[in-house]
């Protein structure tokens, strides 16, 4: 068994598969198609912030948001199980894909949902749960975007530096390639209300008046 809370390596890696996750239920609470490629002129963002039953939650009922689903991203083994995924041997982190009107919500106005609702200095983990799979991440689609997160990092370090003397360890790249995962997992919480949730955050809020800056 590998070091939960160390990134394994590519060499290292489990080998995965090339047949994609079977995925044939539409979005369970708005009907949208998962594997459909998105609307024109929409956006979207992968994000982690722990185990992703709560977190695609917390997005799928804000307003502008087209369609969400949870996968595993960041790491090595194409195609991976949740079970391999729990190894630690992956390297891929728990995530939810948002498809989004930038008409309606921008991209800074997710990502200050994002900070509020997980706290992003804990590493290689969130809260009681621990692994690289529920890390902090911002996976972003282009260089303007990735110029973005940057910055609303930089505001909300500020922010808790400030508050409670910790450091964001959250990783903001790229995005690299997606995974969903199980249909069983898919809008979890919408099929399961009392199932568990795991989001929690910091109590220090994103400055608002930089919600939405360009």
């Amino acid at each position: 068994m590998s070091n939960k809370d160390k990134l394994v390596t590519q060499e290292s890696a489990l080998l995965g598969r090339e047949e994609k996750m079977l995925i044939t239920e539409l979005h369970y609470v708005n009907q949208t198609d998962l594997t459909a490629a998105k609307p024109h002129a929409s956006q979207e963002v992968i994000l982690g912030l722990g185990c992703f039953w709560g977190a695609e939650r917390v997005f799928w009922q804000l307003d502008g948001v087209l369609s969400t689903s949870v996968g595993y991203s960041g790491g090595w083994t194409p195609n991976p199980t949740y079970q391999e995924v729990c190894t630690g041997q992956t390297g891929h982190a728990e995530v939810v894909r948002i498809i989004f009107d930038p008409k309606i919500i921008t991209l800074q106005d997710l990502l200050a949902v994002f900070w509020e609702k997980h706290d992003p200095t804990q590493g290689m983990r969130q809260g009681n749960d621990i692994g690289t799979q529920y890390r902090s991440v911002i996976f972003t689609e282009n260089n303007e975007d990735l110029v973005i997160a940057q910055r609303s990092l930089q505001t909300y370090q500020q922010a808790l530096g400030e508050a409670l003397g910790k450091t964001i360890t959250t990783e903001v790249a790229m995005m690299k390639d997606y995974y969903l995962a199980e249909t069983y997992h898919q809008q979890y919480l919408a099929k399961n209300p009392q199932g568990y949730c795991g989001i929690g955050g910091t109590g220090v809020c994103f400055p608002p008046s930089l919600t939405g800056e360009a």
